[in-house]
Order: C-alpha cells, then structure tokens, then sequence
C-alpha cells in the first residue's frame, strides 16, 4: 500500500471558494480503481493549511491517478486559488490487516 501525506496551503480568505473544487477532487480520487482512501483536512489552529491524506493500492495505481483528467483540472485552479507550499511525502506500508 502507498500512502501519500503532506500538505498545501490556501490564503483563509480563498477556503471557501476552493471547497467545491477540492470537494470535486476527492470525489473523483476516491472514484479512480486502486483508491483506498483520499482525504483533505483543514488544520484546525493554523488557518490556510489544508493537509493531504491519500492510500493507494500500488504505485501503478497513483501513477494512473496523476495522468487523470481530474488532476490536470485540479492544478490548472492552484493560481487562482493561490495555492503554495506544496508539501507531499510518499511512504510504502503493509495493507490493512482483514
């Protein structure tokens, strides 16, 4: 299993009006074949910081995941939301136990 952690941040005054494109992100994420989970968090003491929580399958899997339409829509919006401080870490992990 791979497991994606980091974070990115949003200027407070932009959260709301990325919601529904973040919220259109996750959904097809968690949509895509080999997503176990795929998740973004507002940090509740510093504001702006939105942190990224994604499991995949495999490496083939998030491979797939970064050639889809979805994620080429979602990074074409960072400047107009101003997104900045991209901070992702990839980490390999046994799967859950059944």
């Amino acid at each position: 299993m791979i497991i994606i952690e980091g974070s990115v941040r949003i200027p407070p005054g932009k959260i709301e009006a990325a919601r529904p494109v973040m919220a259109k992100m996750i959904a097809a994420s968690r949509a895509e074949p080999g997503c176990i989970d795929y998740a973004y968090s507002l940090d509740v003491v510093d504001p702006g910081l939105v942190r990224v929580t994604e499991r995949w399958e495999s490496r083939e899997a998030l491979a797939a995941h970064f050639r889809m339409p979805h994620m080429a829509e979602w990074r074409a919006v960072w400047p107009e939301f101003e997104i900045t401080d991209r901070s992702l870490r990839l980490y390999e992990a046994e799967p859950e136990p059944l």
